[in-house]
């Protein structure tokens, strides 16, 4: 009979704040390959933290451990959990503007010495760096946190068959949390779906039950109140920044990005007009990210570059703010940036400002405007909760509304499902395709998911990486 490598009974956490809806009872048995899903905001992170043993439970309801063929002592080395922020490097804000300033395209075969490079990978190259640090400890449970998001579709495919090896050779147990049923890899053998009580059942019990009515209701509706209809007003602040039809918002003209000997980009030319839409994609470390940090006025080397901005070339007075009032924008690496536990009306109207790190409160009027946005993204509930008390999927909610806040000419949206369930990812998909419905509207959107592009797509641009 197989042991519980991870046994809980009733288990309550000490502070309020940190309880599920019930007391979590469950075994997690040797050989079970578990995926944790359900929608954002259900639990499913802090189910982790709870059996992980982050939060301390009342009295008489430890979280049991037995690993008894493992070298390792303790639990923390034979359970080791990579969360979003983890998958990033260090927890350092700092991290965001270093990323954005500091562009190298190093292959993973480079030597790390004491984390030198880190900032220079791209995010999903990133991500692969500190999964292989992980696995290097030997860890007898690994419990991934979004594992694929920010992988290209060859990279994801290369973790599902690492994972899998590491299953059948070396008896490594995976616990995964997920956002999306899709995303569940074959190897997994269990599943928890944390609004059903937190029953672990076998795979084969799981069907995709028929909740996305209720589901989308529940993200989108609120009583109705999200349809395209409630699209908040564009206000003056950056409408119409050029007059002409044909008024060109970027113009790149043979483009060459370097960081000592490593190419970033290759005599890239580029020209984006005014309400285009335009789908930019590419493999891990194809230079995505350093496209758009020129794009966002945000990578010092434009200034050597023949670069035009909504009508003005850099370089000729104009500032970085001058800039960036008319982008709205939203990353894996922003959504990394804000550490600061607070409310997330003013995570939202920090996107009024363009501020990453200094936040302002909202004038009356202005938090008025936050409050339509994230009503239009069905989270005005959350408005006074802090960011840091959100799940990951709510805190990616709310950097979109804060990307549409201020009403921008551009819309940027680097990977802008990160971590949403289907519901939210449906609701979002309507809320870019209304908003881009006018003419004055431009936007670039990436992801490594074809079925994620919005409708109304114009026009494409793939990079490689310069051999």
């Amino acid at each position: 009979m197989k042991e519980a490598v991870i046994h809980i009974e009733n288990g309550v956490p000490r502070h309020p704040d940190f309880r599920m809806a019930e007391p979590v009872s469950l075994d997690i048995l040797e050989g079970e390959q578990v995926a944790i899903v359900g929608p954002n905001g259900a639990g499913k992170t802090r189910l982790v933290e709870i059996l992980t043993g982050r939060w301390p439970l009342l009295s008489g309801n430890e979280v049991k451990y037995h690993f008894p063929d493992s070298s390792h002592r303790l639990a923390s080395e034979n359970i080791k959990l990579m969360t979003f922020r983890d998958s990033y490097g260090d927890s350092d804000s700092s991290y965001y503007l270093q990323q954005r300033w500091n562009q190298h395209d190093i292959d993973e075969s480079t030597p790390m010495v004491d984390g030198k490079y880190v900032i220079s990978l791209s995010s999903g190259e990133l991500r692969k760096y500190q999964l292989r640090k992980t696995l290097e400890t030997e860890p007898r449970l690994l419990i991934l946190d979004s594992p694929f998001i920010g992988l290209d579709t060859t990279a994801r495919q290369q973790l599902r068959d690492t994972l899998e090896s590491l299953i059948r050779n070396k008896g490594l147990q995976v616990m995964l949390i997920l956002a999306r049923d899709s995303d569940i890899p074959d190897f997994i053998t269990h599943i928890i779906r944390v609004e059903e009580g937190c029953r672990v059942m076998p795979k084969q019990e799981y069907t995709h039950r028929d909740t996305h009515i209720d589901a989308t209701a529940n993200a989108t509706g609120r009583e109705g109140s999200h349809d395209g209809s409630h699209q908040p007003a564009r206000t003056d602040a950056s409408a119409n920044v050029n007059n002409g039809e044909a008024a060109r918002v970027l113009c790149f003209n043979h483009i060459n990005i370097r960081y000592g000997e490593h190419v970033i980009l290759r005599d890239l030319s580029w020209t984006v007009h005014r309400g285009e839409h335009w789908a930019l994609s590419g493999d891990n470390g194809s230079g995505k990210s350093t496209l758009l940090s020129l794009v966002c006025a945000d990578n010092p080397q434009a200034y050597a570059c023949d670069i035009e901005l909504f009508g003005r070339r850099r370089g000729t007075g104009e500032s970085i703010w001058d800039i960036k009032r008319h982008i709205g924008y939203v990353s894996p690496e922003m959504h990394r940036a804000y550490l600061k536990d607070l409310p997330a009306i003013d995570i939202v109207a920090s996107g009024l400002h363009d501020s990453v790190g200094l936040y302002v409160r909202p004038r009356p009027e202005q938090r008025t405007t936050c409050l339509q946005w994230m009503q239009r993204f069905g989270i005005e509930d959350l408005a006074d909760r802090t960011f840091l008390r959100l799940s990951s999927g709510e805190q990616r909610m709310c950097l979109l509304a804060r990307a549409f806040v201020k009403s921008p000419d551009l819309l940027i949206l680097d990977e802008p499902f990160h971590g949403l369930d289907d519901c939210r990812r449906e609701l979002v998909t309507s809320i870019i395709e209304d908003y881009c419905s006018a003419p004055e509207v431009t936007l670039i959107i990436v992801s490594h998911y074809e079925d994620e592009l919005p409708a109304g797509i114009t026009h494409r641009l793939h990079l490689t990486k310069p051999k």
